[in-house]
């Protein structure tokens, strides 16, 4: 059987419509297997991402830069890279890479209750379920609401920053423990076995996001599921990894459950983000060179790729490949050596 439950919402924020969600219990009555590298996702017929695609920064458009890096360098323990009056760039400790983009337009909106098309949460990867476990305490100690999820694949806390943008923040299980339907990947929302994320991560104190922190995905809400694929994996070229989850289409490279979510929960009439509202402005693709494939081809072919499917690809002063999802957020792919 499937479970009728209420979906929450980053942080405390929680619908009042329900969604159909897959559960371990009826996941395991269909016939199952062991997501072994290429038993899994479905390729798009065109280009195809390389096997070392992974994320870069991610832009978020908020409204007191002051508040914000309170929020994310103080309570969340991200490292200070670079400042100027109305820009900061967040890393790992121990870490040079830029991890989040804070641009500060004073005056803007925070985020609509009944929410935009656009971001729904950047999700940030630890290390470890011990990394994991010293977060949620940490959050915990200081009166923060979490959501939370088993996935399978991951166990993911919840929450929004002063803007009211969704973050999710989460651990990856080994790929050795990830299971597939066919071709399919499972994924689902199950309860998150708290007292064991707390306990791995007793010991210790939290002492920021660790070296090793990356943006694990975006999630985005669109308005159409069939957009959604239209960009990410004809054009764009990712893998669509799950395709059963109510209302949402999962998209990933390399292998990795996603790199990309997308839905519609909510999306009926909802608009993109306006220019006075806090928002993600873009977020960024790393191409490494893979599969026999440099970056630079890779770059050149994602741009045919994209402009094939009707979409913009732009070249930046650096090389980069810029281009929009269909709901306006901007998408940039570079190369990294």
């Amino acid at each position: 059987m499937r479970s009728k439950r209420r979906f929450r919402l980053s942080g405390d924020r929680t619908h009042d419509w329900t969604q159909t969600l897959s559960t371990k219990r009826s996941l395991a009555l269909a016939v199952e297997a062991a997501a072994t590298p290429g038993s899994y996702g479905t390729a798009p017929n065109g280009f195809r991402l390389p096997e070392r695609t992974r994320l870069g920064e991610v832009t978020l458009r908020v409204s007191n830069l002051e508040r914000s890096l309170d929020f994310y360098a103080t309570l969340l323990g991200f490292r200070l890279l670079e400042q100027s009056a109305t820009r900061a760039v967040l890393g790992a400790v121990g870490d040079a890479r830029a991890l989040i983009v804070l641009q500060e337009v004073p005056g803007v909106a925070p985020v609509p209750t009944v929410g935009r098309l656009g971001l729904f949460h950047v999700a940030i990867v630890v290390p470890t379920r011990g990394d994991l476990g010293r977060l949620v305490q940490q959050l915990a100690a200081h009166g923060v609401a979490l959501g939370a999820g088993d996935h399978l694949v991951s166990e993911a806390f919840y929450l929004q920053d002063p803007d009211g943008l969704g973050l999710e923040l989460y651990r990856d299980r080994p790929r050795a423990e990830w299971r597939r339907v066919n071709r399919e990947l499972m994924m689902a929302t199950d309860p998150v076995d708290v007292a064991g994320v707390v306990a791995a991560g007793a010991g210790s104190d939290w002492a920021g996001m660790p070296a090793g922190t990356t943006i694990g995905h975006v999630h985005l809400r669109v308005g159409t599921l069939e957009g959604a694929a239209a960009f990410f994996s004809d054009a764009m070229g990712f893998d669509l990894m799950v395709w059963s989850y109510p209302g949402a289409l999962f998209f990933g490279a390399g292998g990795y459950h996603h790199h990309v979510g997308t839905n519609i929960w909510g999306a009926a009439g909802a608009s993109p983000a306006r220019a006075d509202e806090a928002a993600l402005v873009e977020w960024t693709i790393e191409l490494h060179d893979a599969d026999g494939m440099t970056a630079a081809a890779a770059l050149d072919a994602v741009a045919e790729s994209l402009r094939s499917g009707g979409f913009a690809a732009a070249r930046d002063a650096s090389g980069a490949v810029v281009t929009q999802d269909p709901w306006g957020t901007a998408v940039r792919l570079r190369r990294v050596d």
